[in-house]
């Protein structure tokens, strides 16, 4: 476990995060795979790296960030991004933690004007997201299919009771991330909202993870989201009740961060629709989530199919 002091100086950081990359991880040619986005396409990790690191995960906690860059330097990229599939940035994390109600006003939708004293946090499991491109399921069981635009940080360094003037230090990058969520699953709970918010397959999360040291971090990044091309959500970072610092310090006051966890920081407001009523996603439609500084993260919506996990046996004895 690592402790947070001021060993960890701005210098250090520049020199730990000198990488200014796009992350990505994909499928191409039918093996899954992860690189770099670069002008006129995707250089090859996985390839290039001699498989000491299989995933961008195993890289990232192996500190194999300057391996990566030092794989881009002076070379031509290995696949059009045309030949790839997008999948999660980051293949089964340790953790997706999740922040609710972080955005100035979203208080009002809960129907409690007072500003949170501390965050609400939950958790996602891997399986609930999928990446840009792929399509979100809307679950057979509900008809409250909904979504959230958010900017998810994604750890890079382990850290525990981290001072918030240091936690910039333990950011590696931002990505994009659809929360997607079941509203009436929400309240299956008394104390959580867990069951709505890990739906398979229900969320998204990428397009790439772009490096910190391409962030400008005295200035508030930009996120919209968009329903069939009308936007819903608009708003920055500068609107957030914790900030990426706040939230760091506070997380790490009980528990360990870990490189590659990822932090999802909450969604702005939502516009009503022209007859106030929640307009839930269906079949067809098309969700985007952008940012200025992390581009696009779009999904479609399909609805669930039906399934039937009987083996032959079972559905021989169920007849009789």
């Amino acid at each position: 476990m690592v402790l947070a002091d001021d060993r960890f100086a701005r210098e250090d950081a520049r020199q730990l995060w000198s990488a200014v990359m796009r992350l990505a991880s994909y499928i191409t040619d039918g093996r899954s795979s992860y690189g770099a986005v670069v002008e006129g396409g995707v250089v090859d990790f996985a390839s290039r790296l001699g498989g000491r690191f299989p995933t961008l995960v195993d890289l990232i906690r192996a500190g194999g960030l300057h391996d990566a860059r030092a794989a881009i330097t002076e070379t031509t990229p290995d696949f059009a991004l045309s030949a790839i599939t997008l999948t999660p940035p980051l293949l089964a994390p340790s953790m997706i933690l999740c922040i609710g109600v972080n955005y100035a006003n979203r208080n009002a939708d809960f129907g409690d004007p007072a500003v949170p004293a501390y965050p609400s946090m939950f958790f996602r499991h891997p399986g609930s997201l999928v990446g840009a491109g792929e399509a979100l399921v809307r679950p057979r069981v509900s008809e409250q299919f909904d979504y959230e635009g958010e900017i998810a940080m994604v750890i890079g360094r382990e850290g525990r009771h981290v001072p918030k003037a240091c936690a910039g230090n333990y950011i590696l990058g931002y990505t994009l991330c659809n929360e997607g969520s079941v509203r009436d699953w929400m309240r299956h709970g008394k104390f959580n909202v867990t069951q709505g918010k890990n739906f398979d397959r229900s969320g998204s999360i990428g397009p790439w993870i772009v490096t910190a040291d391409e962030i400008d971090p005295a200035r508030p990044m930009h996120v919209t989201a968009r329903l069939n091309g009308e936007v819903t959500q608009d708003d920055t970072t500068a609107s957030m009740i914790f900030s990426f610092a706040d939230l760091i310090a506070y997380v790490t006051t009980f528990m360990t961060i870990r490189p590659a966890d990822v932090i999802a920081t909450g969604t702005p407001v939502k516009r009503k629709s022209a007859t106030g009523a929640p307009r839930w996603l269906k079949p067809g439609d098309v969700v985007e989530i952008s940012s200025p500084e992390l581009g696009t993260l779009q999904n479609n919506v399909v609805d669930e199919e039906p399934s039937c996990h009987l083996i032959k046996g079972e559905v021989q004895a169920s007849k009789t």
